[in-house]
This record gives C-alpha cells, structure tokens and sequence, in this order.
C-alpha cells in the first residue's frame, strides 16, 4: 500500500466522518477495501502505460524492454557522473538514475533464468544498441554531453511495469483500458 493511498483514505474518512456522524452511519475505513483499491490503481496505470506507443528501437516484449529501459538509466548515470558537476539537481537525477537501475537490473537477474535463448538474444541486441548511443555521446565535449544530460526525457511508464512484470513472473497479459474502465469495451461482432 503507498503513502498515497494511505493518505487519501484517511483523507476521505476525516472528510465523511462529519457527514457520517450528522447522518449516524456506520463508517468503515482502511481494510481490504483499501487494497483492493491500491492493485486496481495499479492495473489502472499498467492499462495506461501498456496503450502509449514506446520510442523506437525500444522492444515491445517485456524482459528484452527491460533490458533496454536499464541501458537507457545507466547510460544517462554514467552520462551525468562524467559531467563532474555539483548541481544539486543534476546530483539528485544522477541518484534516482542508479534506483531505476538497480531496480531494472534486479528484474533482469531474477527473470533472467526463466527466458528463452532468443528472449536473452532480443534483450541483449537492444541494450547494446543503447549502449552504443550512449558510447558516442561520452566521446563529445563536456557542453555537449551536458546538454544532452539535460535533455534526457526520462523512460516510458511500461518500463516500470515490465519490471515488476519479469520480476514477479506475471505471465498475463497486462490490463487494458477496457478492463480498467477507461474505453468501452469492443463491440461484439455475430
């Protein structure tokens, strides 16, 4: 459960608890109420990252994106640790890069075993063509490589997903909008 909902739940039972008590209703918070809401906010948002299209060049299947989702961190990381800067705001990008990193890579060692040959193939094809980019941009100048540190946009919230996804072996296919609520579903053909 995160912060978050934690905080909106309390919110909204302080928020009723007037009305409740004005109305002499029975009041329940917290519960499973509030974990089911948490996972269907996370289906929610799995539905959302899954229907926007990703950069291209970045794979569409889970395991091979992640692996590309952790070049594109580490590149950045090693991008913005070259730049020697002390800009406080550069230092703390630097920092969530390595968290995102640490997280793809952890996904990657403990889906790793479970993928086929050509998965790993796939994966590592697209973590080397990153990494390649990546190369020729460390060889430019320092006002070069700090502007692109700069423009570093950040990854696709599928990259989050497919983490969480390879990592805790969800074999499902992920959640559509229809599913969550957020398109009607298609129309059933005769």
């Amino acid at each position: 459960m995160t912060v978050r909902t934690l905080l909106l739940g309390t919110a909204m039972a302080i928020g009723l608890a007037g009305t409740a008590a004005a109305q002499d209703a029975v009041i329940r918070t917290g519960g499973t109420d509030a974990v089911f809401a948490s996972q269907n906010t996370e289906r929610m948002w799995e539905a959302v990252a899954y229907s926007n299209p990703l950069p291209p060049g970045a794979p569409t299947a889970d395991y091979p994106l992640v692996a590309w989702c952790e070049a594109m961190v580490s590149g950045h990381v090693a991008l913005g640790e070259s730049l020697n800067t002390d800009d406080e705001l550069d230092l703390e990008l630097i920092e969530l890069g390595r968290a995102e990193e640490r997280k793809f890579s952890r996904a990657l060692e403990v889906a790793g075993p479970r993928q086929s040959p050509e998965t790993l193939e796939i994966a590592e094809t697209a973590a080397s063509g990153v990494r390649a980019r990546w190369s020729r941009m460390m060889e430019q100048d320092l006002t070069a490589r700090d502007e692109t540190f700069g423009l570093f946009f950040g990854l696709p919230g599928r990259c989050e997903h497919a983490a969480r996804r390879i990592r805790e072996n969800i074999t499902t296919p992920p959640a559509t909008l229809a599913d969550v609520g957020l398109e009607p579903p298609a129309a059933a053909t005769e």
